[in-house]
């Protein structure tokens, strides 16, 4: 819709409030409510004020404010909010300049779309994101300074096999066995099912939603690809739907991608693809029926891929699932059915529009806007330097012997040392302007300063149980 739809729409339907939303650098979604009579045609030019010095690694308190924009592409009504609400999505301008904001994470998607276009490869970058999380019933946790606990339950958990629920009918999800598995055992399919229509209705298209391997409510809702703003738009949605639908379960909803001890954590496995002019650019004769610009692209994430993870993984928390024995794909190799390897080639269909790669190392802790933008950054980077991915690995890479391991690169082991790769290798997402200096030091100085640096500094529980009494 363009603005003027969008104001007749709310005279028409007699809507009363309208709610604005945009993405935090992080990447949360925020939001203020402006009653009807506040909201006009000139709303989607000169937008509404706010204080960006409030808004985690934005502003300074000495130069705090913004307005945000509305889209009124974007336009759709809340399904959640008991006042008839209209939420609309937004852009973060500067208030003197009107010019966009370098770490409004929305623009820096939209410039990647503009990137790719001018460099003449292709038009158009489809992203298809397959986010898991976790669905629990009780969620306990705190961080002081002499107490720090965490305890999470879910009611399908195998540690309530023996759990007196009067009475307990022992339907429980052994520790990865949850790939699947029908009720009374999934004891979430109807939730699920209702945050996936929530998703349809909103006009997002969904693919499919299922249980996943770990134990404790573990799913996977995915989403039918779209092009990169519009998918970073949807993932927003994404989270806002499932949370909002679980609560009204009185259940809890995490995109942390490691909540439970030895057992599988939760990925986001990402399909990308390039296209000009309506023809798919990735198929070919090549391995897996992939073109040789497939391929490069393919080199060019590898390349960056220690890089990458600091936007794709970036949470202390991300590196507790990248570790062997769990399918996370920490090993840099790709293959066409192999999923231990990093990068994928799905095989599902041999149609020439299918055919896209998989990266899965990816969680969806990550700021869906950033992530898919670096991802897109790094392919662009591999095509035009011919990125050669290598020989493909099509064995089980969790029995290869040590010495074939050692000559394989792997994502990084922690948070540190994939923001010390960012930091050494970002020249491909400032191509184009797209990434600036400002906001890739911002990311690194945040992300270290507040969370791997206040991570790293306080006693962990299980130092007690290791350290307690020596």
């Amino acid at each position: 819709m363009k603005a003027k739809d969008v104001v007749a729409m709310i005279k028409e339907k007699n809507i009363r409030v309208i709610d604005i939303r945009y993405m935090d650098f992080p990447g949360t979604w925020q939001h203020f409510t402006v009653p009807a009579c506040e909201f006009t045609e000139s709303s989607f030019e000169d937008g509404f004020g706010f204080d960006g010095s409030s808004m985690r690694a934005w502003q300074n308190i000495d130069n705090s404010d913004m307005i945000v924009v509305p889209d009124s592409s974007t336009a759709v009504m809340d399904p959640f909010f008991e006042v008839p609400t209209l939420a609309v999505i937004g852009d973060i301008l500067d208030p003197i300049t009107h010019e966009p904001y370098s770490r409004d994470p929305r623009y820096i998607a939209k410039k990647v779309e503009q990137y790719v276009k001018s460099t003449g490869l292709a038009d158009t970058i489809y992203v298809g994101p397959e986010p898991e999380f976790f669905i629990f019933d009780n969620v306990r946790y705190a961080s002081e300074n002499n107490a720090s606990f965490y305890e999470i339950d879910s009611k399908e958990a195998i540690w309530n096999s023996d759990r007196d629920e009067m009475p307990n009918l022992g339907y429980k999800i052994r520790h990865k066995h949850g790939y699947f598995p029908l009720p009374p055992s999934d004891q979430y399919q109807d939730m699920r099912t209702e945050m996936m229509l929530t998703l349809e209705d909103l006009g997002i298209a969904m693919e499919c939603q299922h249980h996943e391997v770990a134990t404790a409510g573990q799913s996977e809702i995915d989403l039918r690809f779209s092009s990169l703003v519009k998918m970073g738009d949807q993932l927003a949605w994404f989270k806002y739907v499932l949370k909002n639908v679980a609560a009204k379960y009185n259940h809890s909803v995490t995109f942390m991608p490691k909540p439970l001890f030895e057992d599988n954590g939760s990925g986001m496995h990402t399909h990308l693809s390039l296209w000009k002019e309506g023809k798919p650019l990735f198929a070919g004769n090549k391995y897996g029926g992939v073109s040789e610009m497939a391929l490069f692209a393919i080199g060019g994430i590898m390349h960056h891929c220690k890089a990458l993870c600091a936007i794709t993984n970036p949470t202390t928390n991300s590196y507790k699932r990248l570790v062997p024995g769990f399918e996370a794909p920490i090993n840099l190799a790709y293959s066409s059915r192999n999923r231990s390897a990093a990068i994928r080639i799905p095989m599902y269909s041999q149609n020439p529009k299918a055919k896209r790669i998989e990266f899965r190392t990816p969680d969806p802790s990550c700021n869906g806007y950033l992530a898919f933008s670096a991802m897109t950054m790094a392919m662009i980077d591999g095509i035009q330097n011919k990125m050669d991915p290598g020989d493909p690995m099509d064995k089980n890479i969790y029995d290869l012997p040590p010495e074939e391991l050692a000559e394989m690169g792997s994502a990084p082991a922690s948070l540190e040392e994939a923001l010390d790769a960012l930091e050494n290798d970002h020249a491909f997402l400032l191509k184009g302007g797209v990434f600036t200096k400002d906001a890739i030091e911002r990311w690194i100085k945040y992300k270290r300063e507040n969370e791997a640096k206040e991570v790293s500094r306080r006693p962990h529980p299980h130092e007690f149980f290791l350290y307690y009494d020596i």
